[in-house]
């Protein structure tokens, strides 16, 4: 009885060890693929708007080092103007990762490599895409886009991960976005890029303008008479009214999302070839005509408006203000109800007629500006005093012509 206790236990003893040794050996397993293996899960293709591409942004930007669209985690690899990234695990320290992004309509194969410095560590990385710029400044409407990203570390195993954003239309500007952590980010920059002061159809513009014979040159501030520059801006204003312009207040885009927030605006050749504007298309077209003319232009946005000014010298000590909307064929006593302007207009040529509203447009904008004048300079949301200068031009690009 004795000897069968013991061989009993003895057998026991051996089935108690193997038990305990496959427990640790699972364990082991579990760790280890915890350890070395983190993208079970797969991989996690990520992005600050929404889903959203938007053209505007990666052209104004694409030979600048603006960084205005900021990931939310600031521990981030590789560069966030490419828009599109990935989320991923470093198994171990210095973990070499390997990314291939796949060709679409809107960009070409490319290939990236980064160092993950620390072991355990969810990095956020950027990978190098490959922009087809003239599709993008061809894209009119919102088109979907799958973007195909394959990822490998340390030579190991491929992982790959699916993602369908939607490419935004070249007209709509992105005005801000509320990043993961519930931040919003004012990008009303990009208002900038839509005044093209390189555009080649401003010649055909300054040569209408030449020919009324309201200036017989453009000199900008050489004369150093504010008179003289603002018969310039004027100049501008008669030809643009000449072309029979006409207000269009389309400016929503068909993008829903709490994230990003839009508005659509006329690039200058669709301005031109429309003939057509709203307060925002007037501003950056006239603000491009500015420009070009070495006029230094400014878009002042209030609430739900825009408009421009403009310095009147070199020095920058006075600037008049233009109520864009009104070269086209307005009712101006919409502007001044208790004038009733529209019943004098009767019979008069045309220069005098935009003669009178040139001063007019300059009288409107400036009450606008005065009344908003603290807010405007404030910062905050919605107000924006944007000098087209050589500081905004080291960050914000205009867009090509098509």
């Amino acid at each position: 009885m004795q000897l069968n206790m013991r061989t009993i236990w003895g057998e026991n003893k051996w089935k108690l060890a193997t038990f305990i040794l496959a427990i640790l050996t699972v364990t082991a397993s579990v760790l280890y693929i915890y350890r070395y293996e983190p993208f079970s899960s797969g991989l996690e293709i990520t992005d600050e708007l929404g889903g959203n591409i938007f053209p505007v942004t990666i052209l104004s930007t694409a030979t600048t080092d603006a960084q205005l669209i900021v990931p939310a985690d600031s521990t981030y690899l590789g560069n966030p103007k490419s828009c599109i990234g990935i989320k991923i695990r470093s198994p171990h320290a210095n973990s070499k990762l390997h990314i291939e992004l796949a060709e679409t309509p809107f960009f070409a194969h490319s290939v990236s490599e980064f160092i993950l410095p620390e072991s355990g560590k969810e990095y956020l990385v950027f990978p190098d895409v490959i922009w087809n710029y003239q599709a993008l400044l061809e894209n009119t409407q919102a088109m979907p886009v799958t973007v195909s990203i394959q990822a490998k570390v340390n030579n190991n195993r491929t992982y790959s991960a699916v993602h369908t954003y939607s490419v935004r239309s070249i007209n709509e500007c992105l005005l801000g976005y509320i990043d993961s952590k519930m931040k919003f980010h004012d990008t009303s920059d990009f208002f900038a890029a839509y005044v093209n002061e390189d555009n080649p159809n401003i010649s055909q513009v300054l040569r209408e303008a030449l020919d009324s014979r309201i200036v017989n040159r453009f000199w900008g501030y050489q004369s150093k008479d504010p008179k003289v520059v603002d018969k310039q801006v004027y100049a501008l204003w008669y030809v643009l009214q000449k072309r029979g312009f006409k207000y269009s207040s389309i400016s929503n885009s068909s993008l829903s999302s709490n994230v990003v927030f839009t508005q659509r605006v006329r690039t200058f050749d669709d301005a031109l070839q429309s003939a057509q504007i709203n307060c925002v298309d007037g501003s950056v077209l006239f603000a491009s005509l500015l420009k070009a003319i070495n006029i230094n232009p400014i878009l002042v946005r209030v609430p739900g408006h825009m408009f421009v000014g403009y310095y009147t010298d070199r020095l920058h000590q006075e600037i008049h203000f233009l109520e864009t909307s009104m070269i086209g064929d307005v009712n101006l006593d919409d502007f001044f109800p208790e004038e009733k302007l529209d019943s004098t207009m009767a019979g008069k040529s045309q220069e005098s007629v935009s003669k009178f509203m040139f001063e007019k447009s300059k009288e409107y904008a400036t009450r606008i500006y005065n009344e908003h004048k603290d807010l405007i300079h404030s910062g905050k949301v919605n107000y924006m005093f944007l000098e087209i200068d050589k500081a905004t031009r080291a960050y914000v690009q205009p867009i090509a012509a098509k």
